[in-house]
């Protein structure tokens, strides 16, 4: 299937690795051409690289929690490549810990990084977008199911879902669309390190086997091509919804 990314530019935020990295991916290799951000500038170079280089994507080493950011990646995109159609929004995972043992200053962190700049870029990135713009928001199933020992995410995933919707509706009617991707246990970085700090990676990786129904963690460039088709014209009639990637093992409808 033509998924309509032929030439297309897309911005992707946290994208020097992991599921930004794997959506990047995904987007170049059906025609799309990207702008990869992340805080690390070698990183991000990296990316470029990896992605084809200049032909097909740049880079920006930058922080969203600087209001400028949004702005200054959508700018890229329209100097760089001569368009901007769309955007993927990922920033790290918050510190580890349950909701009550997170100090006022983590909570305070934690929603300038995870929560406010999130909503930002994506204000900023529909207000630029014209019809047939899509964002996606990389989120996490603990939007629906609360996830032991991650209590900041628990707390500020679900609003950012919110939000999410709200913009849909409010961007809707030109045409941008707005849809908030949950993915589950993946193989990424992160899922690795909340393996390891629980003392036995190994029974820590088959206890979250056990409890996806196809049985085995997920790969990012699984993430990433439904991430890519929700991003393409091809989903052009999909907004304001969550779409778990997690093999099954929310137990929601």
């Amino acid at each position: 299937m033509d998924l309509g990314l032929a030439d297309r530019v897309y911005v992707l935020t946290g994208a020097s690795r992991g599921l930004g990295f794997a959506t990047a991916r995904a987007l170049v290799a059906d025609g799309a051409k990207v702008v990869v951000s992340a805080r690390d500038a070698a990183r991000v170079d990296a990316a470029v690289a990896q992605l084809g280089g200049a032909s097909a994507a740049t880079g920006v080493a930058a922080d969203l929690t600087d209001p400028a950011t949004p702005q200054r990646l959508v700018d890229t995109a329209t100097e760089t490549f001569g368009r901007f159609d769309g955007a993927l929004i990922s920033v790290g995972g918050p510190t580890r810990g349950t909701a009550a043992q997170m100090t006022d200053e983590q909570w305070r962190t934690a929603f300038e990084t995870v929560f406010l700049g999130t909503v930002r870029a994506a204000r900023t990135f529909a207000t630029a977008l014209t019809a047939g713009g899509a964002i996606g928001l990389v989120l996490s199933t603990s939007v629906h199911s609360p996830i032991p020992g991650l209590g900041l995410s628990n707390g500020l995933r679900p609003g950012l879902a919110g939000a999410a919707k709200d913009m849909a509706d409010e961007y809707g009617p030109s045409g941008v669309r707005v849809v908030s991707l949950l993915p589950g246990r993946l193989l990424t970085d992160r899922n690795l390190e909340l393996f390891d700090a629980s003392g036995d990676p190994a029974a820590a990786r088959a206890q979250a086997e056990a409890a996806i129904p196809l049985g085995r963690l997920g790969e990012a460039a699984e993430f990433g091509r439904v991430a890519a088709f929700v991003l393409s014209p091809a989903a052009g009639y999909l907004t304001g919804l969550t779409i778990p990637v997690d093999g099954g093992a929310l137990r929601t409808l």
